[in-house]
Formats: C-alpha cells, structure tokens, sequence
C-alpha cells in the first residue's frame, strides 16, 4: 500500500468516522441522562431521515425547510416515546428497558415499512458525487460534509452540557433519588435528553440518506453507532468524537488490507471484533466512567 493510498483511505476513514459518531451522539445523550442504551436509535435515525423526505418530496418543501421540520417533530416524538413508553418503567430493573427499546425498534422498523416500502430512495440533497480533488487524493464530498455536520452537533451538545439545564441532566444520571431531593424534575430531564436525541437522528438520517438511500437499512447503523459509544464511553461525547475517527480510519485501512484477502464484507467483522475487545478489555470505554456496568 503506497503512502498516497493510505493518506486518502485515512482522510476519507475518519470522515466516515465522524459519521459514526453522529450515530454514537444520539446514544450518548439518553444514557448521559438516564444510564439506558437506548436500542431504539438506529429506528429514530431512519425514522428522522423518512420524514425529512417526505417533507420534501410529498410536501413540496425546500431541502433545508424540511430538515428543519422534520427536527421539530422527531424532538416531540421522542418526548413522546418517553413519555409513554419509558417512563412507566422507571425504576424497574434494566432489562425490562432494553427489551422496550428493543421493541421500539422492531415496531418503528415495521411501521416505515407498512407506510414508505422497502425500496431505497434518495434524500436529495444535491451534493455533487464528483469525488473533490486534493492533490493526489480523491475524497468524498458527502462525507467531508457529513463530518463538518457532526463536528458542529458535538461542540453545541458539549457546550450544552456545560449550562445548568446540561448539569441538572448529568446530575439525574448520577443519582435519581438525590436529583429529585434538590427540585430537579427527573422526568422532564430524561423527555428532553430523548428530544435531543431525537433531533440528531434526524441529521443522521439526512447525511446517511444521501449516502446509501433511505431505507430500513438506515436502522442497522445502530451497531456502528453503538460500537463508537462503547469504544468511547457511553456517558463521553469527547469519547464518542475520538472514537468514532479512530474506527473509521480502522475500518478504512483495515477492509482495504483484508478484502482481497477474504473476497469483501470485512468492513462489518471489524465492527463486531472492536465492540467485543472493547467490552472484554475496556468495558467503560477510553473516557467513560469506571462506574458503568457491563450488560
């Protein structure tokens, strides 16, 4: 492998990383205020990227007018969804939670498909495929787009998390019974970290939409998006950002050296293998807390 190929497979890896992360994001947000993996995200990622779609192809609406609604009413679905649907299971044992979050998903994955098909469609948003031209280097521009999206997501919710409404949400994390002590309402706390999460779905849904289509396999980039959160820390969004660069270069380098080996698809074993060296060697991640359980 010359050094010109490694240099593009490089650039373009972590790109796609920084895609990655705006996955991880979502997660991060639920489990940053409620210590729940919320199984459900990828389902709200392709969700988020349907009705960014039909505000603009059905609607008639300007690409940039119906991202903006489509944020708006996945915020409130996802108050929704935890509003009557989470938060009658709190204070029940872990389990029971990932099993509705688990639920949720098939359920969303079965509605979009009873409502849009499953035929893949394109999101639109006219961004030339023309790869854009850096000397020797070929780069993707959707995806240098995507990465500048989700840098600028994970500095305004790292800076949220630094207002008192971000506190009062880490602080609900730490100790339910102590945050209600203090006046803090626990259950608007959680309904506003699912909002969140829901919002950045949507910018997920958008970019990937562009990527490969809108389609039920915009709900599989939940492991992606899960194995960045772990890599990282569940409870870290500086994590999730240098996580998800670091498997995205992994992925790069790594499928373009063992695909002629192994004949493809190699891009998915290293995934899995970084999810499950994480979980035995690292359990908390690089920048989680020592305090977060193993499943």
């Amino acid at each position: 492998m010359d050094s010109v190929l490694l240099a593009e497979l490089t650039i373009n890896g972590a790109a796609t990383g920084l895609l990655y992360s705006l996955v991880a994001v979502g997660l991060v947000l639920v489990y940053k205020s409620s210590s729940v993996p919320n199984l459900s995200h990828g389902a709200l990622i392709m969700l988020g990227g349907y009705i960014a779609l039909a505000f603009t192809t059905q609607a008639g609406l300007p690409i940039w007018l119906a991202i903006a609604l489509a944020m708006i009413v996945m915020f409130f679905f996802g108050l929704g969804l935890e509003r009557f649907a989470l938060r009658r299971l709190a204070g029940r044992p872990i389990i029971m939670v990932l099993m509705m979050t688990l639920g949720l998903e098939i359920f969303l994955r079965s509605t979009t498909m009873a409502i849009w098909g499953a035929t893949a469609r394109p999101m639109g948003l006219g961004v030339s495929y023309d790869p854009l031209f850096l000397g020797p280097l070929l780069l993707s521009r959707i995806h240098l787009i995507g990465a500048g999206v989700a840098l600028v997501l994970l500095l305004l919710f790292f800076l949220f998390f630094r207002t008192r409404l971000g506190v009062k949400l880490r602080a609900i994390s730490d100790d339910y019974t102590a945050s209600w002590s203090v006046g803090i309402s626990v259950e608007r706390g959680i309904g506003l970290s699912w909002g969140l999460a829901s919002v950045s779905a949507v910018a997920a849904g958008v970019i990937w939409g562009e990527i490969q289509g809108v389609d039920q396999g915009l709900s599989l980039l939940l492991l992606k998006g899960l194995t960045v959160a772990v890599l990282g820390g569940l409870d870290s969004l500086p994590g999730a950002l240098l996580a998800g660069i670091l498997i995205g270069i992994v992925e790069a380098v790594g499928s373009a050296l063992l695909d002629p080996l192994v004949g493809g698809g190699s891009r998915e074993l290293i995934i899995a293998a970084v999810l499950i060296l994480t979980v035995m060697v690292r359990p908390h991640g690089i920048f989680g807390r020592h305090d977060i359980e193993r499943l």
